[in-house]
């Protein structure tokens, strides 16, 4: 593989196309995921193009036509001035891309959990800059190893979802809610993970499922039942926030919008508890904002699906010392680790000690190259903080 112009590398499944990519994509059958309420940019931007049919440049980027006006409202006038926004213009936007995910009892059982298979690799559409966007050599690959069970002990899990050509599934991590400390049941992930991208919409039957096959009751191909596989519960989405430039730009394909693939998820426990998600899985991780990515040590977990890997396991590569990759210099550029782990693994957590010696996430795998080399997850700075800080103080 190039050092520099990485020819092969190809994005986790953009979240509504549901036909899996190389390394990290949700996985199941090829389909669209239907939903037709995009994001482009806002009648009021300094955009080219017609009020009735979208399209036009904001922040330099050339956006798709054929858009209604009704939805090009709430973007800033560039991706700059997103940086600037306050908790009222993230109510603003998330009013006119309104998440639903109505509880369905008992919606999700270990067949519809089972049913999602990967599909051949899809080609790249972009080549990541060279050395002006700060794009490093390749790292080493690292072999991943499996997670200890139990897995309640830590705060990963599965993400699983609807969409019209099938059902995908992910990984995930329970994180810390800074407006409720102790009680939180707010999720992290990948954008693909919970929205289409560009031209789509959000998906449905929204659950993240933490200690999945905590027991390992399904491994080795064996059937268990809803309680092994689910040992803490269901929890559907019931808020969900990802960055602009998804919903703008997302694709199938490893590209500019990777470098904001993250999303955050509040959850709900199908059967009420009245114990919060924190407080039944025993843990949930700070995020940390502008971390110094030449000082960290970074470890990248997740449920890689494919082969070699069957999705029914918790696996963990040892990255060290993330490279960077980037698509679009005017971006952070991404943070990247060798690793072996496959589609499935999106969305899981990149975990790294800070100066006082707690973990803390710092990415979430988002895309990855088709040989299974690498994986490479969004540096997580203002907008990101910006997303958490919304979605932590926004009750309904």
């Amino acid at each position: 593989m190039p050092s520099i112009h990485r020819s092969a590398v190809a994005a986790a499944l953009a979240a509504g196309t549901l036909f899996a990519v190389s390394a990290c994509g949700p996985d199941g059958p090829s389909g669209d995921a239907g939903g037709t309420s995009a994001a482009p940019p806002p009648a009021s931007a300094s955009a080219t193009g017609s009020a009735a049919g979208g399209g036009g440049v904001i922040g330099g980027l050339t956006l798709p036509t054929g858009i209604p006006t009704s939805l090009l409202e709430g973007l800033p006038k560039s991706w700059d001035d997103l940086k600037k926004w306050k908790f009222e213009d993230w109510d603003n936007w998330a009013s006119k891309h309104v998440f639903n995910n109505p509880v369905v009892k008992d919606f999700w059982n270990p067949d519809k959990m089972g049913d999602s298979k990967p599909a051949d690799p899809a080609p790249p559409t972009a080549k990541p800059a060279g050395d002006a966007g700060v794009t490093d050599p390749e790292p080493p690959v690292v072999k991943a190893v499996p997670m200890a069970r139990p897995y309640t002990k830590q705060p990963s899990g599965k993400v699983f979802f609807s969409a019209e050509g099938g059902r995908g599934n992910c990984s995930a991590t329970v994180i810390a809610d800074p407006a409720h400390p102790g009680k939180s049941n707010l999720v992290w992930t990948a954008g693909h993970c919970v929205h289409q991208g560009k031209g789509g919409n959000f998906f449905k039957d929204l659950v993240f499922v933490p200690a999945y096959n905590n027991s390992g009751a399904s491994s080795g191909g064996k059937k268990a039942p809803l309680a092994e596989l689910a040992p803490l519960g269901t929890w559907w989405a019931k808020d969900v926030v990802t960055s602009p430039q998804w919903t703008v730009e997302g694709g199938g394909t490893g590209d500019a919008a990777s470098q904001y693939d993250f999303a955050v998820m509040r959850v709900q426990n199908q059967n009420d508890t009245g114990k919060s998600l924190e407080e039944t899985v025993g843990s949930a991780v700070p995020v940390w904002f502008d971390a110094p990515r030449d000082k960290l040590s970074v470890s990248a977990v997740g449920y890689p699906l494919y082969k070699p890997f069957d999705g029914q396991e918790l696996y963990k590569c040892d990255g060290g010392k993330p490279v960077r990759l980037s698509f679009d210099p005017k971006r952070p550029s991404m943070l990247t680790i060798g690793c072996n782990m496959t589609q499935g693994s999106s969305g899981g957590g990149w975990f790294a000690k800070m100066p006082d010696g707690k973990l803390a996430l710092v990415s979430n795998t988002s895309i990855g190259t088709q040989d299974h080399t690498s994986l490479s997850g969004p540096y997580l700075e203002t907008v990101a903080k910006q997303a958490l800080e919304y979605i932590s103080r926004k009750q309904k």
